[in-house]
């Protein structure tokens, strides 16, 4: 039952409302109870009882009513907005996959292209450092929306070069059958005058904003000239462009992924070099490539962990702080435990396409499908990370005991796929330096 205190005068049932200031005071001590206003007494149901003895005039001091819970009207507003959102939540789906299925697909095509394919690491750190400062899987998907908007116009764009395509196939099967005749002239203009139009139709689209209608409206022409006599459409243009390129964030991208891939091939120089070492016959040799072995087993535990931290803390000497990570899997083992086991096992089927070279023209196939595993294992690195940031203790002895045990199977488990993967990868010994899962995401350096 809710109490409320006012000054003591002989009682009659409330003829008023009730003043709604006492709520913020009263729920906290009376979390089952709430106060709206009764605008007379015959809508209250229940008449009030003065729990306490009304005081003398001389001495008014406060009393108690009560009002039960069950009469007063129930708040819709809570259910219609988790309502509203899930609505929009569905509504926005499409579009959000969709933008994760562009996203993939541009960093493909970005990490096949030499010099820019840092671009594609450094997005990859930024995302598993968003969610390591934040604790949110979504923080990871980052530019989802401006991704599906830039594959949109390049989808819609693609589709329209289409007819293109196909009159282009017949002018030059007309000029082949009869060349120079007026009718292989006939198709060659027709086939000029379309590419003309379809040029002007998807450069209008793109200006008036690149959304899907614009693409399928006919009149992109007038409704440009419409917007262009309006005025201020050049600066509005303008700025528009400009934010969308600063937003994306490039050089920063750029300069992260650079960074990423110089600390690890820090880490992974020494070991690697010493295991590609162990395959030379010759005396000593071997054991060269066994200790090379065991040295990045002890690498591999540590620098998924410490490539994300370099990328949280935006520091290029964060990335060498090994003991900092392991404060940090004191407080969640079991977290850095799956996620790196996740981390290397979804890089091992990458090393099946490896063994073919892939020529230049098509070398976003590889990657894409290198790109959609490894995305995965850094959102998990950050997801661990997150956990870490957000516990200020460490765990029980038992979960951080517990949590080392996956480490060195599933290191040791890699490191031997990967002394085998140079006889089968086509750049051979070479091979054993391309290692994706932390570097370049991409089956050949050379691409």
């Amino acid at each position: 039952m809710l109490r409320r205190q006012f000054q003591a005068k002989p009682f009659r049932a409330p003829t008023g409302s009730i003043h709604m200031s006492q709520r913020t005071e009263l729920e906290p001590t009376f979390p089952s109870y709430r106060v709206v206003p009764i605008l007379d007494a015959a809508d209250a149901p229940v008449i009030p009882r003065v729990l306490d003895a009304e005081p003398p005039d001389a001495l008014p001091v406060p009393v108690a009513v009560e009002y039960p819970l069950d009469v007063l009207p129930a708040t819709p507003a809570a259910n219609d907005d988790a309502i509203e959102r899930i609505f929009w939540g569905l509504v926005g789906l499409p579009e959000w996959l969709f933008g994760v299925a562009a996203l993939m697909l541009g960093l493909a095509i970005v990490a096949a292209i030499p010099i820019l394919q840092f671009l594609s690491l450094g997005y990859l750190l930024e995302s598993s450092a968003r969610i390591a400062r934040s604790g949110r899987i979504r923080d990871g998907f980052i530019g989802v929306r401006l991704g599906a908007r830039i594959g949109g116009m390049v989808g819609a764009s693609w589709l329209l070069l289409v007819p293109v395509r196909l009159l282009a196939d017949m002018a030059h099967s007309a000029e082949i059958i009869a060349p120079g005749s007026s009718a292989a002239a006939g198709w060659r203009i027709g086939l000029y005058a379309l590419i003309t139009v379809t040029f002007f139709h998807i450069l209008t689209a793109c200006a008036l904003g690149g959304k899907l209608r614009y693409f399928i409206c006919p009149f992109n022409v007038v409704l440009l000239i419409l917007r262009m006599t309006t005025g201020g459409y050049y600066q509005k243009a303008r700025d528009a462009v400009w934010d969308t390129v600063v937003s994306m964030r490039l050089p920063y991208y750029f300069w992260l992924g650079l960074r990423g891939c110089v600390a690890a091939l820090a880490w992974l120089a020494i070991p690697v070099t010493l295991l590609a070492m162990g395959r030379i016959n010759a005396p000593l040799f071997p054991l060269v490539g066994f200790v090379g072995s065991l040295l990045l087993i002890v690498v591999l535990v540590y620098l998924p962990f410490l490539q994300l931290r370099m990328a949280q803390q935006n520091r290029l000497t964060a990335a060498f702080e090994w003991l900092a990570v392991r404060r940090d899997f004191r407080k969640a083992p079991w977290a850095f435990a799956f996620s790196f086991v996740a981390t290397l096992a979804f890089a091992l089927p990458l090393y099946v396409l490896k063994i073919q070279f892939v020529p230049r023209d098509v070398a976003w196939l590889p990657s894409l499908i290198f790109v959609m595993f490894i995305f995965p294992a850094r959102l998990l690195t950050g997801w661990a990370m997150g956990r870490a940031t957000r516990r200020a203790t460490p765990r029980h002895w038992f979960f951080r005991w517990t949590g080392r045990l996956p480490f060195v199977p599933a290191a040791a488990f890699y490191v031997l796929i990967l002394f085998f993967t140079q006889y089968t990868s086509w750049n051979g010994v070479v091979s054993l330096y391309e290692q994706h899962a932390f570097l370049i995401p991409v089956p050949f350096f050379g691409l």
